[in-house]
Order: structure tokens, then sequence, then C-alpha cells
């Protein structure tokens, strides 16, 4: 039997607005498994960041269970959190989040140097710059690239420490259609090759259609639906 990578087992968090309590999710159940490519939609206010909060380990929830590759969140200090993160998940934002005074190949090898790796994996890094068709530009800065150079960058350095999980916040938000669906494609090609399990938040039906586990989350509650 297959053992979940990602597992919320009736997860409930809530937080102070002003002096009365809010729920942001209440007794969510999720399981996802390695290669899974996850959409999850849902109104401002639902509960989706909350819950790329607690996937990004962010955060801990104040009842249930979560396990994120066999890991009782709740039980890990902030240190082990924070590696957890390094080593363990890559996120992909909506507005790139590339710093503009390093280039390509330095924006990508980012994460390693972060996570004090020993070693300057430059062939790994080549390997992705090439997967994403960017390899040409490793000595530019992001201000020389378009949107859509920019946004695969930003996948490449996803992926550069080899995460189970990839989380994706509005990853085509800032993109046209065209490159929106060359992001989508790459994205989901990336959740086969890495066997990588990708969680992806959109506003968009067409790009929730991308995934192969399809979520609505509202009033803090995530439903399964089949398209």
């Amino acid at each position: 039997m297959t053992t979940p990578i990602i597992q919320f087992i009736e997860v409930f968090k809530s937080y102070q607005s002003g002096s009365q309590p809010v729920t942001a999710l209440e007794a969510v159940n999720l399981s996802l498994n390695a290669g899974d490519f996850a959409t999850i939609m849902g109104p401002s206010g639902g509960g989706k960041t909350t819950l790329l909060n607690l996937l990004a380990g962010l955060d801990v929830p104040d009842q249930g269970t979560l396990l994120l590759n066999g890991q009782k969140v709740s039980d890990l200090s902030d240190h082990d959190l924070t590696l957890l993160r390094r080593k363990e998940i890559g996120i992909v934002f909506q507005f790139f989040n590339l710093m503009p005074t390093l280039t390509v190949l330095e924006n990508v090898e980012l994460p390693l140097l972060l996570a004090h790796s020993s070693k300057k994996d430059d062939q790994r890094i080549k390997i992705l710059l090439d997967y994403v068709g960017l390899w040409h530009r490793a000595d530019s800065f992001p201000a020389e690239l378009s949107g859509g150079e920019m946004q695969r960058v930003a996948i490449a350095r996803a992926l550069v420490h080899q995460p189970n999980i990839l989380l994706a916040d509005e990853p085509t938000g800032n993109l046209d259609s065209e490159n929106g669906l060359k992001i989508l494609d790459l994205m989901k090609q990336a959740s086969v090759d890495f066997n990588t399990t990708v969680i992806m938040v959109t506003h968009n039906p067409q790009v929730a259609e991308r995934g192969n586990r399809h979520f609505n989350i509202r009033d803090g509650k995530l439903t399964e639906k089949t398209l």
C-alpha cells in the first residue's frame, strides 16, 4: 500500500479577527501520493492561504493530524520545520520572487546555498535550466527576461533541491494565456518526471482542469470533485 506524501486527518485551524475567532479550516481530510497533481479552487477567505501555509510548514494545525512525507508537523520544532521546507518543499509564487541582483543560474542555486549544501551541484542546475529551456539565459538577470521566462526560472529554483512536494500559488496569474499554458504543461510534466506531488491554488477553472485531483475549498471545508 502506498504511503501518502501528504495527509490531513480532521485538521482544524482558526485565527483571531479582532476579538472573534474565525475558523479557517474545518475538519479537513486530504491524502495525496507521490506524483499527484492536485488543484485547489475557492473564493477569497475560503481557506486556501491557510491550507498552503500548513503545507509549507509555516503553521501547524490547532487540532487533527498533518503528515508531510511521514512527519507529523505538530511534533516538529521551528528549526525542524525550517529544515523540512528546505529539503522537502518547493514553492512557486504568482509574482516569481526572483532576486533581481542575481543571475538566472544564481537564482536557481539559491535554495542549495540556503540549505548550506556542502556541494555546489552545477550539473543539476544545468540539467534543470535545460529542462525549463533556459540554459542559454543562465547569465541573464531577471529584468532581462519575459514573465514566462521568469516563472520557468522560478520552477527550476523550486525543483533544484529535489523536493517531494511542490506548492504553486496562482503560478499563471501574471502571465498571458499562451505562457500560462506552457507553465502548466511544464509543471504537470515535472510531476511525472520527478515524481513530485504538486498542489496548485488557482481561481481559474481552465487551469484547475490540468490536475489529476481537483478540490474546492469554501468556508474552511475541503471537498474533492470529479470533472
